[in-house]
């Protein structure tokens, strides 16, 4: 059986082993592919893993022999699922794996906007502590969280593990959910402008959808307390972006913390890159080894279990 993996650099850039999927057949790795590498190195291919690399129509028409396409990821917007279909190919996905991650690193850019950790940590590397006149300073305002409204924008894992989080640092938790039967006596579910107007942070945890494209847009975020702030560990395209810049440089928002973008990488002249406090990560909230370590696990148990003719985890 070939194996081939598409882009194996993000998942496993050498900390963790590829030994149980190399055991299943025989297996090519590449460390990224552009889109033109794609049919040439899956040409041979039964079963293909992707990451981000893109597998379209054209390609699949190309790969006469392929039989399976695993994502090493939860989003499967990478894969032309409706070709795949059309071919019989099973196509899966790795879900619920970085749950604990991804709000992890939630609360650390919250934390970062409120406290300014890394800010104030580089001034004392650069000395201005032992310069200074005082026994202590900061530069910005520390705000608590302590009694502040964090508002939810989709309760599912990751949005109930940020709320939970919120919780232990005293912040009560506003949500919205289209999942009707959402309930949980830990918060209180209202509609999407009453979450915008009553929230000093708001989070969004919901999938990329047609509705949900561009959410986050000028009139939400005038619905904001100026003191309020955005996060955002879900996908890029739910912000209108030139929308959150304007807002972040005019201050009409305190603040943004965002670990993705429409674009990964970003153009150099991207308007957030430059916002006033803006604070973006480079799409990592799901990369802590423990994560990747659960992801490389099911993703084999994925493969394994096409081979044995019980596929689990299929979305098409």
């Amino acid at each position: 059986m070939k194996i081939v993996v598409l882009d194996g650099f993000t998942l496993n850039p050498g900390d963790i082993s590829w030994a149980e999927l190399q055991a299943l057949g025989d297996c090519e790795i590449y460390e990224r592919a552009a889109p033109a590498d794609v049919v040439r190195r899956a040409a041979e291919a039964e079963i293909v893993l992707t990451n981000k690399t893109e597998l379209t129509r054209d390609h699949l028409q190309a790969l006469p022999r392929l039989r399976y396409i695993g994502v090493t990821a939860t989003g499967t917007n990478v894969v032309d699922l409706a070709a795949a279909s059309e071919r019989n190919i099973p196509v899966t996905n790795v879900p619920a794996y970085g749950t604990r991650s991804v709000a992890q690193t939630t609360l650390a850019l919250l934390l970062e906007l409120t406290q300014h950790v890394g800010h104030h940590a580089q001034t004392v590397r650069e000395s201005r502590w032992s310069r200074s006149l005082d026994w202590c300073y900061w530069d910005t305002p520390l705000i608590e969280l302590d009694g502040l409204v964090l508002g939810i924008v989709g309760y599912g894992r990751i949005g109930q593990a940020v709320g939970a989080l919120g919780r232990a640092l005293g912040m009560s938790v506003l949500a919205y959910s289209r999942n009707k039967s959402a309930v949980s006596s830990l918060v209180s579910f209202v509609d999407l402008e009453t979450l915008f107007r009553q929230s000093d942070v708001v989070s969004l945890h919901c999938p990329l959808s047609p509705e949900t494209k561009e959410l986050v847009n000028a009139e939400r975020l005038s619905w904001m307390k100026p003191t309020a702030f955005l996060l955002n560990t879900s996908r890029g395209q739910l912000i209108h972006e030139q929308a959150l810049a304007e807002a972040l440089n005019a201050g009409r928002i305190a603040g943004a913390g965002l670990d993705v973008l429409a674009a990964e990488p970003p153009p150099a002249d991207h308007p957030l890159l430059r916002a006033t406090n803006c604070l973006i990560t480079p799409h990592l909230a799901w990369a802590t080894r423990a994560a990747r370590l659960r992801l490389m696990k099911v993703a084999v148990e994925n493969v394994r279990a096409f081979l044995s003719g019980g596929p689990q985890n299929v979305v098409n």
